[in-house]
Protein backbone atom coordinates (compact mmCIF):
# COMPACT_ATOMS: atom_id res chain seq x y z
CA UNK A 1 0.00 0.00 0.00
CA UNK A 2 1.74 3.63 -0.77
CA UNK A 3 2.93 6.03 1.51
CA UNK A 4 -0.19 7.81 2.94
CA UNK A 5 1.83 11.30 3.22
CA UNK A 6 2.50 10.27 -1.01
CA UNK A 7 -0.90 9.63 -1.30
CA UNK A 8 -2.52 12.80 -0.18
CA UNK A 9 0.13 14.63 -1.53
CA UNK A 10 -0.81 13.46 -4.78
CA UNK A 11 -4.25 13.89 -4.22
CA UNK A 12 -3.73 17.79 -3.46
CA UNK A 13 -1.42 18.18 -6.59
CA UNK A 14 -4.00 16.82 -8.63
CA UNK A 15 -6.43 18.65 -7.63
CA UNK A 16 -5.08 22.50 -8.32
CA UNK A 17 -7.12 22.39 -11.91
CA UNK A 18 -10.32 20.66 -11.35
CA UNK A 19 -13.87 21.50 -10.80
CA UNK A 20 -16.28 20.01 -7.29
CA UNK A 21 -17.04 17.67 -9.95
CA UNK A 22 -14.05 16.01 -10.14
CA UNK A 23 -13.02 15.85 -6.55
CA UNK A 24 -15.24 12.76 -5.40
CA UNK A 25 -13.39 10.41 -7.77
CA UNK A 26 -9.91 11.66 -6.86
CA UNK A 27 -10.76 10.64 -3.10
CA UNK A 28 -12.44 7.62 -3.92
CA UNK A 29 -8.99 6.96 -5.81
CA UNK A 30 -7.05 7.99 -3.03
CA UNK A 31 -9.07 5.98 -0.27
CA UNK A 32 -8.41 3.10 -2.33
CA UNK A 33 -4.43 3.68 -2.53
CA UNK A 34 -4.78 3.75 1.26
CA UNK A 35 -6.82 0.26 1.65
CA UNK A 36 -10.41 1.32 1.58
CA UNK A 37 -13.16 -0.08 -1.05
CA UNK A 38 -14.69 3.64 -1.49
CA UNK A 39 -14.71 6.97 0.03
CA UNK A 40 -17.80 9.48 -1.04
CA UNK A 41 -17.81 13.32 0.14
CA UNK A 42 -21.34 14.48 2.20
CA UNK A 43 -22.24 18.12 2.31
CA UNK A 44 -24.59 19.21 4.83
CA UNK A 45 -27.31 21.52 3.71
CA UNK A 46 -27.72 25.51 4.62
CA UNK A 47 -29.95 24.77 7.51
CA UNK A 48 -27.56 21.21 8.52
CA UNK A 49 -31.38 19.35 8.06
CA UNK A 50 -29.85 16.39 5.44
CA UNK A 51 -26.65 15.48 4.22
CA UNK A 52 -26.08 15.30 0.07
CA UNK A 53 -23.13 13.38 -1.72
CA UNK A 54 -21.08 15.51 -4.25
CA UNK A 55 -21.65 13.95 -7.85
CA UNK A 56 -20.09 10.72 -8.29
CA UNK A 57 -19.21 9.54 -12.17
CA UNK A 58 -19.26 5.95 -10.74
CA UNK A 59 -21.66 5.17 -8.37
CA UNK A 60 -19.90 1.96 -6.22
CA UNK A 61 -22.39 -0.29 -4.81
CA UNK A 62 -24.07 -0.04 -2.02
CA UNK A 63 -23.38 -3.14 0.36
CA UNK A 64 -22.61 -1.91 3.98
CA UNK A 65 -25.21 0.51 4.79
CA UNK A 66 -26.89 0.91 8.65
CA UNK A 67 -30.81 0.68 8.46
CA UNK A 68 -31.36 4.31 8.69
CA UNK A 69 -29.28 4.99 5.78
CA UNK A 70 -30.72 5.01 2.51
CA UNK A 71 -30.21 2.28 0.20
CA UNK A 72 -28.52 3.89 -2.76
CA UNK A 73 -24.84 5.80 -1.76
CA UNK A 74 -25.82 8.37 -3.95
CA UNK A 75 -29.27 9.52 -2.29
CA UNK A 76 -29.21 12.48 0.43
CA UNK A 77 -29.17 11.51 4.63
CA UNK A 78 -30.90 13.26 7.12
CA UNK A 79 -28.77 14.28 9.98
CA UNK A 80 -31.21 13.82 12.48
CA UNK A 81 -31.92 9.49 13.19
CA UNK A 82 -28.59 8.59 11.08
CA UNK A 83 -25.47 7.49 11.44
CA UNK A 84 -24.10 9.98 9.31
CA UNK A 85 -26.11 12.61 11.19
CA UNK A 86 -24.41 10.97 13.88
CA UNK A 87 -20.47 11.59 13.03
CA UNK A 88 -22.02 15.32 11.70
CA UNK A 89 -24.00 16.00 15.11
CA UNK A 90 -20.90 14.76 17.54
CA UNK A 91 -17.81 15.21 15.64
CA UNK A 92 -16.96 12.12 16.07
CA UNK A 93 -16.16 9.35 14.00
CA UNK A 94 -19.16 6.80 13.74
CA UNK A 95 -18.42 2.86 12.98
CA UNK A 96 -21.13 0.09 11.53
CA UNK A 97 -21.92 -2.66 13.64
CA UNK A 98 -19.95 -5.03 11.16
CA UNK A 99 -17.20 -2.72 10.93
CA UNK A 100 -17.36 -2.35 7.30
CA UNK A 101 -18.73 1.59 7.22
CA UNK A 102 -17.68 4.49 9.06
CA UNK A 103 -18.65 8.05 8.77
CA UNK A 104 -15.78 10.69 9.29
CA UNK A 105 -16.24 14.04 10.36
CA UNK A 106 -15.60 17.13 7.49
CA UNK A 107 -14.41 20.30 9.45
CA UNK A 108 -13.19 23.49 8.27
CA UNK A 109 -10.83 24.49 11.51
CA UNK A 110 -14.46 24.23 14.15
CA UNK A 111 -16.62 24.77 11.49
CA UNK A 112 -18.83 21.39 10.37
CA UNK A 113 -18.92 20.74 6.92
CA UNK A 114 -20.14 17.35 6.20
CA UNK A 115 -18.85 13.75 6.19
CA UNK A 116 -16.74 11.08 4.28
CA UNK A 117 -18.81 7.95 4.12
CA UNK A 118 -15.89 5.11 3.78
CA UNK A 119 -16.03 1.50 3.44
CA UNK A 120 -13.35 -1.46 4.04
CA UNK A 121 -13.32 -5.18 5.03
CA UNK A 122 -12.29 -4.02 8.43
CA UNK A 123 -11.25 -1.16 10.10
CA UNK A 124 -7.75 -1.05 12.14
CA UNK A 125 -6.40 1.73 14.33
CA UNK A 126 -4.43 2.77 11.11
CA UNK A 127 -6.66 2.82 8.51
CA UNK A 128 -9.13 4.75 10.86
CA UNK A 129 -6.13 8.09 11.44
CA UNK A 130 -5.72 7.79 7.39
CA UNK A 131 -9.21 8.23 6.83
CA UNK A 132 -9.39 11.15 9.31
CA UNK A 133 -6.68 12.40 7.04
CA UNK A 134 -8.22 11.70 3.99
CA UNK A 135 -11.19 13.36 5.45
CA UNK A 136 -9.02 16.56 6.46
CA UNK A 137 -7.97 17.13 3.12
CA UNK A 138 -10.83 16.69 1.42
CA UNK A 139 -12.99 19.15 3.36
CA UNK A 140 -9.74 21.52 2.21
CA UNK A 141 -10.50 20.85 -1.03
CA UNK A 142 -14.31 21.12 -1.14
CA UNK A 143 -13.97 24.94 0.67
CA UNK A 144 -10.51 26.21 -1.98
CA UNK A 145 -13.69 25.13 -4.50
CA UNK A 146 -16.85 26.60 -2.35
CA UNK A 147 -16.70 30.10 -3.27
CA UNK A 148 -16.88 30.00 -7.22
CA UNK A 149 -18.12 26.23 -8.15
CA UNK A 150 -21.74 25.96 -8.72
CA UNK A 151 -21.54 22.25 -7.84
CA UNK A 152 -20.51 22.74 -4.40
CA UNK A 153 -23.44 25.75 -3.75
CA UNK A 154 -26.21 23.33 -5.00
CA UNK A 155 -25.38 20.02 -2.91
CA UNK A 156 -25.52 22.38 -0.16
CA UNK A 157 -29.10 23.72 -0.54
CA UNK A 158 -32.34 22.41 -0.77
CA UNK A 159 -34.46 25.05 -2.66
CA UNK A 160 -34.50 28.63 -4.43
CA UNK A 161 -32.89 31.55 -2.57
CA UNK A 162 -34.66 35.03 -3.09
CA UNK A 163 -32.24 37.83 -4.28
CA UNK A 164 -31.80 39.82 -0.48
CA UNK A 165 -31.07 36.19 1.11
CA UNK A 166 -28.48 35.50 -1.99
CA UNK A 167 -26.95 39.11 -0.68
CA UNK A 168 -26.71 38.66 2.92
CA UNK A 169 -25.16 35.19 3.10
CA UNK A 170 -22.64 36.28 -0.17
CA UNK A 171 -21.78 38.70 3.03
CA UNK A 172 -21.85 36.72 6.32
CA UNK A 173 -18.49 34.87 7.26
CA UNK A 174 -18.66 31.46 8.28
CA UNK A 175 -21.05 30.16 10.40
CA UNK A 176 -18.82 28.97 12.98
CA UNK A 177 -14.81 30.38 14.02
CA UNK A 178 -12.79 29.49 16.65
CA UNK A 179 -9.48 28.67 18.51
CA UNK A 180 -8.88 26.62 21.66
CA UNK A 181 -10.00 29.08 23.62
CA UNK A 182 -12.92 30.61 22.10
CA UNK A 183 -15.88 29.47 19.95
CA UNK A 184 -18.21 32.08 18.41
CA UNK A 185 -21.61 30.04 16.02
CA UNK A 186 -24.30 31.42 14.58
CA UNK A 187 -27.73 31.16 12.62
CA UNK A 188 -29.53 32.88 10.33
CA UNK A 189 -33.09 31.85 9.77
CA UNK A 190 -35.31 31.66 7.74
CA UNK A 191 -32.06 30.93 5.21
CA UNK A 192 -33.75 30.92 1.98
CA UNK A 193 -35.73 33.80 2.57
CA UNK A 194 -33.84 36.22 4.71
CA UNK A 195 -34.46 40.12 4.54
CA UNK A 196 -33.06 42.09 6.95
CA UNK A 197 -30.53 40.37 9.39
CA UNK A 198 -27.08 39.51 9.36
CA UNK A 199 -24.09 38.60 11.42
CA UNK A 200 -20.32 38.51 11.73
CA UNK A 201 -17.70 37.31 13.38
CA UNK A 202 -14.18 37.40 13.17
CA UNK A 203 -10.29 36.84 15.11
CA UNK A 204 -7.44 38.73 14.61
CA UNK A 205 -4.57 40.09 17.39
CA UNK A 206 -6.04 38.26 20.16
CA UNK A 207 -9.31 39.49 19.78
CA UNK A 208 -12.90 38.29 18.95
CA UNK A 209 -14.67 40.71 16.70
CA UNK A 210 -18.70 40.54 17.13
CA UNK A 211 -21.47 41.96 15.27
CA UNK A 212 -25.45 40.97 14.99
CA UNK A 213 -27.12 43.37 12.78
CA UNK A 214 -31.23 43.75 12.33
CA UNK A 215 -32.12 45.86 9.74
CA UNK A 216 -36.18 47.59 9.44
CA UNK A 217 -38.25 45.31 7.02
CA UNK A 218 -37.83 42.20 5.21
CA UNK A 219 -37.17 43.20 1.50
CA UNK A 220 -34.15 43.97 -1.02
CA UNK A 221 -33.37 47.19 0.94
CA UNK A 222 -33.52 45.86 4.33
CA UNK A 223 -31.10 42.98 2.59
CA UNK A 224 -28.87 45.88 1.33
CA UNK A 225 -29.40 47.74 4.55
CA UNK A 226 -27.31 44.58 6.28
CA UNK A 227 -25.06 44.15 3.98
CA UNK A 228 -23.80 48.22 3.65
CA UNK A 229 -23.49 48.50 7.46
CA UNK A 230 -21.29 45.17 7.36
CA UNK A 231 -18.76 46.49 5.29
CA UNK A 232 -19.35 49.75 7.41
CA UNK A 233 -18.34 47.94 10.23
CA UNK A 234 -15.49 45.84 8.57
CA UNK A 235 -13.87 48.97 7.15
CA UNK A 236 -13.90 50.86 10.44
CA UNK A 237 -12.73 48.28 12.40
CA UNK A 238 -9.45 47.16 10.13
CA UNK A 239 -9.01 50.98 9.92
CA UNK A 240 -8.20 50.88 13.80
CA UNK A 241 -12.01 52.35 14.78
CA UNK A 242 -13.52 52.18 18.26
CA UNK A 243 -16.75 50.41 18.99
CA UNK A 244 -18.40 53.39 18.88
CA UNK A 245 -16.48 54.50 15.58
CA UNK A 246 -18.50 51.59 13.69
CA UNK A 247 -21.72 52.34 15.46
CA UNK A 248 -20.99 56.06 14.04
CA UNK A 249 -19.57 55.42 10.51
CA UNK A 250 -23.04 52.63 9.58
CA UNK A 251 -25.23 55.43 11.16
CA UNK A 252 -23.69 57.67 8.78
CA UNK A 253 -23.24 55.60 5.71
CA UNK A 254 -26.96 54.11 5.81
CA UNK A 255 -28.75 58.09 6.10
CA UNK A 256 -26.87 58.91 3.30
CA UNK A 257 -27.15 56.17 1.28
CA UNK A 258 -30.20 54.07 2.35
CA UNK A 259 -32.27 56.97 4.10
CA UNK A 260 -35.33 55.41 4.99
CA UNK A 261 -33.86 52.55 6.58
CA UNK A 262 -33.11 51.95 10.12
CA UNK A 263 -31.15 49.31 12.11
CA UNK A 264 -30.54 47.72 15.25
CA UNK A 265 -27.18 45.80 16.89
CA UNK A 266 -25.04 44.72 19.08
CA UNK A 267 -21.29 45.57 18.19
CA UNK A 268 -19.09 44.08 20.86
CA UNK A 269 -15.52 42.45 20.84
CA UNK A 270 -13.56 40.05 23.21
CA UNK A 271 -9.89 40.11 24.76
CA UNK A 272 -9.64 36.47 24.26
CA UNK A 273 -6.18 36.55 26.53
CA UNK A 274 -8.39 38.33 29.83
CA UNK A 275 -12.21 37.98 29.12
CA UNK A 276 -12.89 40.92 28.70
CA UNK A 277 -16.15 41.75 26.93
CA UNK A 278 -17.29 44.97 25.27
CA UNK A 279 -20.25 46.02 23.62
CA UNK A 280 -22.56 48.43 22.62
CA UNK A 281 -26.29 48.23 22.05
CA UNK A 282 -27.87 50.36 19.46
CA UNK A 283 -31.49 49.84 19.70
CA UNK A 284 -31.02 45.62 20.62
CA UNK A 285 -32.40 42.85 22.94
CA UNK A 286 -29.89 43.11 25.52
CA UNK A 287 -27.20 39.57 25.41
CA UNK A 288 -27.96 37.33 27.63
CA UNK A 289 -24.59 35.99 30.06
CA UNK A 290 -25.04 32.16 30.77
CA UNK A 291 -22.67 31.27 33.49
CA UNK A 292 -22.58 27.54 35.05
CA UNK A 293 -25.80 26.83 33.69
CA UNK A 294 -28.07 30.06 34.51
CA UNK A 295 -28.93 32.99 32.95
CA UNK A 296 -27.00 36.23 35.04
CA UNK A 297 -29.66 38.56 35.77
CA UNK A 298 -29.50 41.86 34.79
CA UNK A 299 -25.58 41.19 33.94
CA UNK A 300 -26.02 42.83 30.24
CA UNK A 301 -28.65 45.12 30.69
CA UNK A 302 -28.09 48.98 30.24
CA UNK A 303 -30.38 51.64 28.37
CA UNK A 304 -30.02 50.82 24.50
CA UNK A 305 -28.45 53.93 22.29
CA UNK A 306 -30.81 54.89 19.16
CA UNK A 307 -31.33 51.89 16.06
CA UNK A 308 -28.46 52.88 13.41
CA UNK A 309 -29.76 55.19 10.27
CA UNK A 310 -30.81 58.20 11.92
CA UNK A 311 -28.08 60.16 10.80
CA UNK A 312 -26.82 61.55 14.54
CA UNK A 313 -23.26 61.15 13.40
CA UNK A 314 -20.46 61.97 16.16
CA UNK A 315 -23.12 64.11 18.31
CA UNK A 316 -24.28 61.16 20.23
CA UNK A 317 -21.72 58.31 20.11
CA UNK A 318 -23.27 55.43 21.82
CA UNK A 319 -21.55 54.11 25.82
CA UNK A 320 -19.49 50.86 25.73
CA UNK A 321 -20.34 48.94 28.51
CA UNK A 322 -18.02 46.29 29.73
CA UNK A 323 -17.55 42.89 31.64
CA UNK A 324 -15.33 40.54 32.54
CA UNK A 325 -16.14 36.56 31.65
CA UNK A 326 -15.21 33.85 33.52
CA UNK A 327 -13.65 30.35 32.01
CA UNK A 328 -17.02 28.16 30.44
CA UNK A 329 -19.22 31.74 30.39
CA UNK A 330 -20.70 32.05 27.26
CA UNK A 331 -22.95 35.30 25.44
CA UNK A 332 -25.83 34.85 23.57
CA UNK A 333 -26.70 37.67 20.87
CA UNK A 334 -30.36 37.43 19.14
CA UNK A 335 -32.32 39.53 17.19
CA UNK A 336 -36.42 39.76 18.03
CA UNK A 337 -37.73 37.65 15.64
CA UNK A 338 -36.20 34.66 17.69
CA UNK A 339 -37.98 35.49 20.89
CA UNK A 340 -41.12 36.89 18.69
CA UNK A 341 -41.84 33.40 16.86
CA UNK A 342 -45.13 32.06 18.03
CA UNK A 343 -46.72 28.66 18.41
CA UNK A 344 -49.99 27.83 17.26
CA UNK A 345 -51.86 28.93 19.73
CA UNK A 346 -50.26 32.47 19.39
CA UNK A 347 -47.87 32.22 22.51
CA UNK A 348 -44.56 33.65 22.21
CA UNK A 349 -40.97 31.69 22.19
CA UNK A 350 -39.90 34.23 24.50
CA UNK A 351 -36.30 34.75 26.04
CA UNK A 352 -37.15 32.15 29.25
CA UNK A 353 -37.63 29.61 26.34
CA UNK A 354 -34.77 30.85 24.61
CA UNK A 355 -32.34 30.66 27.24
CA UNK A 356 -33.44 27.05 28.38
CA UNK A 357 -33.26 25.90 25.25
CA UNK A 358 -29.60 26.93 25.35
CA UNK A 359 -28.75 25.50 28.51
CA UNK A 360 -30.40 22.65 28.39
CA UNK A 361 -28.68 21.58 25.20
CA UNK A 362 -24.85 22.45 26.36
CA UNK A 363 -25.66 20.69 29.75
CA UNK A 364 -26.34 18.24 27.62
CA UNK A 365 -22.29 17.84 25.89
CA UNK A 366 -23.39 19.76 22.79
CA UNK A 367 -20.92 21.94 21.64
CA UNK A 368 -22.73 25.40 20.42
CA UNK A 369 -23.03 25.04 16.90
CA UNK A 370 -24.82 22.11 17.57
CA UNK A 371 -26.59 23.67 20.28
CA UNK A 372 -27.73 26.61 17.92
CA UNK A 373 -28.44 23.71 15.27
CA UNK A 374 -31.02 21.74 17.52
CA UNK A 375 -32.60 25.41 18.90
CA UNK A 376 -33.57 26.16 15.45
CA UNK A 377 -34.66 22.81 14.51
CA UNK A 378 -37.26 23.42 17.63
CA UNK A 379 -38.40 26.43 16.67
CA UNK A 380 -39.25 25.55 12.92
CA UNK A 381 -40.91 22.50 14.75
CA UNK A 382 -42.92 23.90 17.28
CA UNK A 383 -42.99 28.11 16.10
CA UNK A 384 -43.44 30.41 13.10
CA UNK A 385 -41.39 32.71 12.24
CA UNK A 386 -42.41 36.62 11.42
CA UNK A 387 -39.38 37.80 10.89
CA UNK A 388 -35.58 37.00 10.40
CA UNK A 389 -34.27 35.07 13.69
CA UNK A 390 -30.70 35.21 14.06
CA UNK A 391 -28.93 34.09 16.88
CA UNK A 392 -25.26 34.48 17.80
CA UNK A 393 -23.60 32.21 20.44
CA UNK A 394 -20.04 33.27 22.07
CA UNK A 395 -18.23 30.63 24.56
CA UNK A 396 -14.85 31.68 26.14
CA UNK A 397 -12.69 28.27 27.59
CA UNK A 398 -9.12 29.32 27.91
CA UNK A 399 -7.04 26.45 27.96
Amino acid sequence: MPNEDAVLSALLASSNRVTAADIPALIDEAGRKLGLSGAQVYLADLQQARLTPLVHPAPETPSHNEPTDPSKPSEPIQIEGSMAGLAYRTQRTQRSRDDCTAWVPMIDGVERVGVLRVTAPCFEDALLESCAALSGLATLLVMAKSSHDELVVDRTRSRTMTTQAELLWAFVPPRTIGTDDVTSTAILEPAYEAGGDAFDHSLGDGVLHLALLDAMGHDLASGGASAVALGASRATRRAGGTLADIATTIDTTLSEWIPDRLLTAVIARLDIATGQFTWINCGHPPPLLIREGHVVPQAMEFPAYLPLGLGLGQAAAPDEHHIRLQPGDRVLLYSDGVTEARTSDGSLFGEQRLADSVIRSMASGNAPPETLRRLVRNLHEHHRLHDDATIMLVRWHPH
